[in-house]
């Protein structure tokens, strides 16, 4: 869990965010059935002004320049100067939209008034300090009849890509506290009735809250054992996701354990050469 004294800036521009740039052709590859699942749901038009909330290392603004194409524009924002490092080093094909990379903050920036079409993000908007004023920011950055799309985690017992492996870390670290559901953290909006109220006070209407679940894809092996595959996916599950917050300042024999752990349980969900478990996400449409 992230220490109460470290802002999220500090902890997306510190160790974490530099760990999630190295990885970002992992993470592009894990989330890629949901940001299919995001880009299906958003239908983006040509010529569309874009703003892509938490873009991280880029996959989601390139994709997002790709719909728009050459009459349109992207403005990717995001806190982590690394992931971001690592975005503005990705080309942006000929015939795609423009893409600004800029450091920013999207609960306070000056996104400007009327500006863009459609905002969107992809697990970005959960971990904001103050989620109205947030919101109702990229409100006020929206064209009369924009609309705003976004996927976020929906509650931890619908995703075990999460609770498998924390189970078998937990016992590991009996002293970790639980995650706070009302502040920054990837399960914040699990209750969609909550979520809509938010998104209405900061001045959006017609909200939907739509389930989505896909199977990811966590680790595979080129020898097809389930043993490999459970251990390159146990990489992934201990090094990027939820559970890594319950190793963080763990001393290295307890991150080893951990690591062991987990390749332990998740051998079982091993199958044709690639370990495979369940995500459930809320994608989220609003209109402004």
């Amino acid at each position: 869990m992230v220490q109460a004294a470290m802002t999220q800036a500090e902890y997306w521009n510190g160790e974490v965010g530099q760990r999630w740039a190295r990885s970002q052709a992992v993470l592009d590859a894990v989330f890629a059935p949901l940001t299919e699942a995001l880009f299906s749901g958003a239908a983006l038009p040509p010529g569309a002004a874009i703003l892509d909330v938490g873009c991280g290392a880029g996959a989601t603004a390139l994709i997002a320049a790709r719909a728009a194409g050459a009459g349109g524009r992207v403005l990717a924002a995001d806190l982590s100067a690394p992931l971001l490092s690592v975005a503005r080093g990705r080309p942006v094909r000929a015939g795609d939209a423009p893409v600004a990379w800029i450091e920013a903050d999207a609960e306070t920036h000056a996104f400007g008034a009327d500006a863009f079409d459609h905002a969107i993000s992809r697990f970005g908007v959960m971990f904001f300090s103050d989620s109205h004023a947030a919101f109702a920011n990229i409100r006020r950055a929206l064209k009369p009849g924009g609309r705003l799309t976004f996927l976020c985690w929906r509650a931890m017992a619908d995703n075990p890509w999460v609770t498998v492996p924390r189970a078998a870390v937990l016992p590991l670290v009996p002293d970790a506290s639980p995650p706070d559901p009302d502040g920054p953290g990837p399960f914040r909006f699990a209750d969609p009735e909550g979520l809509a109220r938010l998104l209405e006070a900061a001045g959006f209407d017609a909200v939907a809250c739509e389930p989505v679940a896909r199977d990811l894809v966590l680790g595979r092996a080129q020898d097809g054992a389930a043993r490999t595959a459970a251990e390159a996916a146990a990489a992934v599950v201990v090094g990027l996701g939820p559970v890594s917050r319950l190793l963080r300042d763990r001393e290295p024999p307890v991150r080893q354990a951990a690591l062991e752990a987990v390749t332990e349980a998740l051998v079982p969900h091993a199958r044709d050469g690639a370990v495979r478990l369940g995500a459930g996400c809320w994608l989220v449409s609003a209109a402004g």
